[in-house]
């Protein structure tokens, strides 16, 4: 089985972070949203990975390249970004006839994952939201197989959203779709959708069971992405590098410090996740994620996001800061 992650979008709704560092590579937790993705599931005994790249993907390659060196990669070029179902499309000479689990780049979610790769079906995670009006849909039977899907419905027939998780089995199915929707010219809010090639499978006779994922981390903006920052750290409990320098400070757990790091006069925690060689003085942090070579000066953050090799310093504030950022509210 091959792991195909689409990470070849721009991540507006993150900017200005994503300005500068493609949204798989944004940190959380003391890790970046792809290694959680990659980690599970390398965790499972999946070894060949191809990687949809396009906006900054060159950040990527070098990115897993340096991280997971023992891994099989291929990185496909998405040059014209029309949708997961082109993305897709474009892995069809690698992938041949094996079967494949496709996890969108922005999707962290806890599931069985061996129940899910030893299952004899093609699988689609799910889970129950208030509003599905926002995601792809799926409409399940009694068995909980699922007998329609449909991208964003403005009225849904179901309160099951697709979280972004696909085992497919039949993948002569989905390249044959895929190639459908494209010779049909089939898109949905302007792009070649997955989820349409997903139906079109099990209108042909494709049969995909659904699985409930556990928790859902939402990574595709500020808010959510502090949330979610916050629930790992909780669960996992945070790592504080051994050579944190650090005086006359204190830290509340949980948080996640990176190699280098100084703490002079700081009160940091909880929820705070820290990237390497950043140093915070005369300051109190706390929900919040603080990227790597950044220096912080008499301030008082409080859900914030900032970015790396950016200077702080004067007065209190909620932030949103991109890299290579300078601010002196003083």
């Amino acid at each position: 089985m091959k792991v195909i992650i689409p990470v070849a979008g721009a991540g507006a709704k993150l900017r200005p972070h994503t300005y500068t560092q493609p949204k798989a590579l944004i940190p959380i937790a003391g890790k970046t949203i792809l290694s959680f993705i990659v980690d599970q599931l390398h965790g499972a005994g999946l070894n060949e990975f191809i990687f949809i790249v396009g906006y900054l993907g060159e950040k990527i390659q070098e990115y897993v390249k340096q991280t997971y060196p023992h891994l099989t990669c291929h990185f496909v070029y998405q040059n014209e970004r029309q949708g997961t179902g082109h993305a897709i499309e474009l892995t069809k000479s690698i992938v041949g006839d094996d079967e494949v689990f496709v996890v969108l780049g922005d999707t962290i979610c806890e599931f069985d994952i061996k129940e899910v790769l030893e299952s004899p079906y093609s699988m689609l995670g799910i889970k129950k939201v208030d509003d599905p009006r926002s995601f792809g849909v799926a409409e399940l039977n009694a068995d909980n197989f699922i007998e329609h899907v449909v991208e964003k419905p403005a009225i849904p027939k179901s309160n099951m959203a697709l979280v972004g998780l696909y085992k497919i089995r039949e993948t002569h199915f989905l390249y044959e779709c895929l190639h459908h929707l494209f010779s049909q010219n089939i898109k949905s809010y302007g792009e070649y959708n997955l989820t349409d090639a997903l139906d079109c499978m099990i209108k042909r006779g494709a049969r995909f069971k659904s699985f409930k994922v556990k928790n859902w981390f939402d990574c595709g903006k500020k808010e959510t992405l502090l949330e979610s920052n916050a629930t790992l750290l909780k669960k996992f409990g945070g790592q504080i590098h051994e050579n944190l320098q650090s005086e006359n400070s204190i830290i509340i757990p949980p948080v996640s410090i990176g190699a280098g790091c100084v703490l002079k006069n700081a009160i940091i925690g909880p929820h705070v996740a820290i990237g390497a060689n950043t140093t915070i003085q005369y300051s109190i942090v706390r929900d919040s994620i603080i990227g790597s070579y950044t220096n912080l000066f008499e301030v008082v953050l409080d859900n914030s996001l900032i970015g790396s090799d950016a200077s702080v310093k004067g007065l209190s504030r909620s932030l949103n800061i991109g890299d290579n950022t300078e601010i002196d509210f003083g």
